[in-house]
């Protein structure tokens, strides 16, 4: 079955950093694919964080995590990369990878269908 396999996250005190793994699993990232970050923090909506190109490795970022957070993938274990950098207390969340080819759509990284989700990775930050 294919899926994606999340990694990653904990309980870190604000100020710290943690990494979140996103492994394609039973298919690669071969072709083009969109892998975007989500989190959803309890109460509220579910929102876009960033994505990344795997072709040409282009990132695109929302305001309020630029600088902070950073997106990579390693296209050759087929892994895509949440790095969260100075997190603070609002950054607690249950984050997401989501993965889909750039074929599906043309549709931007935020506001695609996408066939695949991890299972999620929580995150709490501590004050």
């Amino acid at each position: 079955e294919a899926q994606l396999v999340q990694s990653g996250g904990g309980l870190v005190q604000a100020g710290g950093s943690l990494r979140l793994s996103c492994a394609a699993s039973g298919f690669t990232f071969g072709g083009g694919y969109a892998i975007t970050w989500f989190r959803q923090a309890p109460g509220k909506e579910r929102e876009g964080l960033g994505c990344i190109d795997t072709d040409d490795g282009m990132t695109e970022y929302r305001q309020h995590v630029r600088g902070r957070f950073t997106i990579s993938v390693d296209t050759s274990e087929n892994i895509g990369y949440l790095q969260m950098n100075d997190l603070k207390p609002e950054d607690t969340a249950v984050y997401y990878c989501a993965a889909d080819p750039w074929g599906n759509s043309a549709s931007g990284c935020f506001t695609r269908t996408y066939a695949y989700w991890g299972q999620g990775s929580r995150v709490t930050v501590s004050s």
